[in-house]
Formats: C-alpha cells, sequence, structure tokens
C-alpha cells in the first residue's frame, strides 16, 4: 500500500478512535487538508505530523507505527517495534 494512503487510514482511524472531527484541529490544520491527508492526496511533514498527533494525544510515532503496519498486513506493531529498537540499539 502507498505510505501516503496508508498515512491517512491511520490518522483517519486514530482521529474516529478518539472522538474527534476533522473540525477539531482547527487550531492546527484545516479541514480541507486534514480530508486530504484522510484520503492519502498529500505527504505531511514533521512539523505538521507533530502537531496532529498533539491534538489527537498520542505519540507521533504511534501514528507512523500505524502507517507501516497498513502498508504491510504481515508486519506487527511489536514486530516492528523490536526491528527499530534492534536497529537503534546497533548505531549507539
Amino acid at each position: 500500500m502507498d505510505t501516503k494512503i496508508a498515512f491517512g487510514l491511520a490518522l483517519k482511524k486514530v482521529r474516529k478512535a478518539k472522538g474527534l472531527t476533522q473540525e477539531d484541529f482547527g487550531d492546527v490544520s484545516s479541514r480541507t487538508y486534514l480530508s486530504t491527508l484522510e484520503r492519502g492526496m498529500k505527504s505531511i511533514t514533521l512539523e505538521k505530523l507533530n502537531d496532529l498527533a498533539q491534538v489527537l494525544g498520542v505519540h507521533p510515532l504511534s501514528l507512523l507505527l500505524l502507517t507501516y503496519t497498513n502498508c504491510d498486513s504481515e508486519v506487527s506493531i511489536n514486530g516492528l517495534i523490536n526491528k527499530i529498537e534492534i536497529e537503534i540499539e546497533g548505531l549507539r
């Protein structure tokens, strides 16, 4: 799955799980921009990822983990976390 589409699905899933509407992001984003993200029509910047995650009350990496598990249905969240942990430890 394309990462823009996978991110859009993750964003929409978390937004709905938190009981938020697109209008609830008015302080950090327009409803139109949020809609284009959720439909996979635009890519997000790190700054906007942080802003949206704050409104959602989640860590930005949570959105990214959901995104990349959407990209590959055979990858579990725990498996991805373990892989990242190993990679980061190898960089220290």
